[in-house]
């Protein structure tokens, strides 16, 4: 297992973010984005969303607590063999997240290459 520590993989989610199109990084809205060492117990996942993507917000969307986007960095770390595989699957993790903030589902993702 690649090993890198909890600052330096933070770093590596902030660079992934850096990378997202200026655009695109304007609209996500309301949303923290964290960095967990494991997800939670029986779950096998790289990264999680939670919140109501923006598809889904109306009129009644206000006041409400933040969306959350949560980077695992273990199971990141155990599928990687070298740190620029690690560069590569955070960038991967971080798109796949926010894009679902965006409304876009899995299958979508996975023909986008980012499943």
């Amino acid at each position: 297992m690649i090993s890198i520590g909890r600052l330096d993989f933070e770093d590596l989610v902030a660079q992934a973010l850096d990378q997202i199109p200026q655009q695109l990084a304007k609209l996500v809205d309301n949303v923290v984005i964290e960095v967990e060492d494991w997800p939670p117990p029986g779950q096998h996942l790289l990264g999680l969303y939670t919140g109501v993507p923006l598809t889904e917000r109306g009129n009644w969307y206000s006041g409400i607590m933040p969306d959350r986007i949560t980077v695992y960095r273990m199971p990141i770390l155990g599928i990687c063999a070298s740190p620029e595989q690690v560069v590569r699957e955070v960038h991967i993790t971080v798109v796949h997240e926010i894009a679902h903030h965006f409304g876009i589902d899995d299958d979508r993702l996975h023909e986008l290459g980012y499943g």
